[in-house]
Protein backbone atom coordinates (compact mmCIF):
# COMPACT_ATOMS: atom_id res chain seq x y z
CA UNK A 1 0.00 0.00 0.00
CA UNK A 2 1.45 3.23 -1.14
CA UNK A 3 -0.09 6.73 0.37
CA UNK A 4 0.94 10.34 -1.04
CA UNK A 5 0.76 13.39 0.12
CA UNK A 6 1.06 16.82 -1.22
CA UNK A 7 3.59 19.23 0.91
CA UNK A 8 4.86 22.36 0.31
CA UNK A 9 6.35 22.61 -3.20
CA UNK A 10 9.90 23.81 -2.06
CA UNK A 11 10.46 21.35 0.21
CA UNK A 12 12.52 17.91 -0.25
CA UNK A 13 9.94 15.24 -0.41
CA UNK A 14 9.92 12.36 2.28
CA UNK A 15 8.95 8.80 1.98
CA UNK A 16 8.10 6.51 4.84
CA UNK A 17 8.10 2.93 5.62
CA UNK A 18 6.38 0.54 7.46
CA UNK A 19 7.34 -3.43 7.57
CA UNK A 20 5.01 -5.09 10.69
CA UNK A 21 5.90 -8.36 11.58
CA UNK A 22 3.26 -10.01 9.88
CA UNK A 23 5.61 -9.57 6.40
CA UNK A 24 8.63 -12.37 8.62
CA UNK A 25 11.22 -11.99 10.54
CA UNK A 26 14.05 -9.53 11.39
CA UNK A 27 15.98 -10.68 8.41
CA UNK A 28 13.07 -10.84 5.91
CA UNK A 29 12.13 -7.35 6.99
CA UNK A 30 14.71 -6.06 6.43
CA UNK A 31 15.03 -7.32 3.12
CA UNK A 32 12.16 -5.80 1.95
CA UNK A 33 12.96 -2.06 3.69
CA UNK A 34 16.50 -2.97 1.62
CA UNK A 35 14.45 -3.04 -1.58
CA UNK A 36 11.99 -0.44 -0.77
CA UNK A 37 14.08 2.07 0.07
CA UNK A 38 16.12 1.75 -3.20
CA UNK A 39 12.63 1.98 -5.17
CA UNK A 40 12.07 4.91 -3.01
CA UNK A 41 15.58 6.46 -4.13
CA UNK A 42 14.76 5.71 -7.82
CA UNK A 43 11.33 7.62 -7.98
CA UNK A 44 13.06 10.72 -5.79
CA UNK A 45 14.53 11.16 -8.54
CA UNK A 46 11.13 12.07 -11.04
CA UNK A 47 9.17 13.54 -7.34
CA UNK A 48 12.24 15.34 -5.48
CA UNK A 49 10.16 18.02 -4.12
CA UNK A 50 6.70 18.47 -2.85
CA UNK A 51 5.34 14.95 -1.58
CA UNK A 52 5.08 13.19 1.43
CA UNK A 53 4.99 9.55 0.62
CA UNK A 54 4.35 6.58 2.94
CA UNK A 55 4.64 2.86 2.08
CA UNK A 56 3.07 0.02 3.86
CA UNK A 57 4.64 -3.43 2.84
CA UNK A 58 2.17 -6.47 3.22
CA UNK A 59 3.06 -9.70 4.11
CA UNK A 60 3.13 -10.84 0.19
CA UNK A 61 6.11 -8.48 -0.26
CA UNK A 62 8.18 -10.65 1.74
CA UNK A 63 8.17 -13.32 -0.89
CA UNK A 64 7.72 -10.76 -4.36
CA UNK A 65 10.78 -10.26 -6.62
CA UNK A 66 12.61 -7.12 -6.88
CA UNK A 67 11.36 -6.84 -10.08
CA UNK A 68 8.15 -7.60 -9.01
CA UNK A 69 7.99 -5.20 -5.88
CA UNK A 70 9.67 -2.38 -8.01
CA UNK A 71 6.93 -2.60 -10.56
CA UNK A 72 4.22 -2.86 -7.83
CA UNK A 73 5.48 0.37 -6.21
CA UNK A 74 6.26 2.27 -9.32
CA UNK A 75 2.60 1.12 -10.57
CA UNK A 76 1.10 1.80 -6.52
CA UNK A 77 3.38 5.27 -6.79
CA UNK A 78 1.92 6.85 -10.54
CA UNK A 79 -1.92 5.81 -9.01
CA UNK A 80 -1.59 7.62 -5.84
CA UNK A 81 0.08 10.80 -8.07
CA UNK A 82 -2.68 10.29 -10.73
CA UNK A 83 -5.52 10.34 -8.06
CA UNK A 84 -3.27 13.57 -6.55
CA UNK A 85 -3.30 15.71 -9.31
CA UNK A 86 -7.13 15.04 -9.68
CA UNK A 87 -7.78 16.53 -6.55
CA UNK A 88 -5.79 19.45 -7.21
CA UNK A 89 -7.49 20.41 -10.28
CA UNK A 90 -10.85 19.61 -8.09
CA UNK A 91 -9.76 21.71 -5.86
CA UNK A 92 -8.65 24.90 -8.48
CA UNK A 93 -12.20 24.99 -9.58
CA UNK A 94 -13.79 25.18 -6.59
CA UNK A 95 -15.04 22.22 -5.01
CA UNK A 96 -12.29 22.22 -2.10
CA UNK A 97 -15.04 21.91 0.28
CA UNK A 98 -16.83 18.72 -0.24
CA UNK A 99 -15.77 15.04 -0.72
CA UNK A 100 -16.26 13.00 -3.86
CA UNK A 101 -19.75 12.48 -2.95
CA UNK A 102 -20.43 15.97 -2.77
CA UNK A 103 -20.95 16.04 1.16
CA UNK A 104 -19.21 18.78 2.93
CA UNK A 105 -15.90 17.98 4.86
CA UNK A 106 -15.99 17.61 8.62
Amino acid sequence: MLYTAAIAADEPSRIGFIVSKGVGNAVVRNLVKRRLREAGAASLREYGTGFAIVVRALPASASASWDQLLSDYNAALESTMTRLAGRSRAAANGSAGTTQEGTPRA
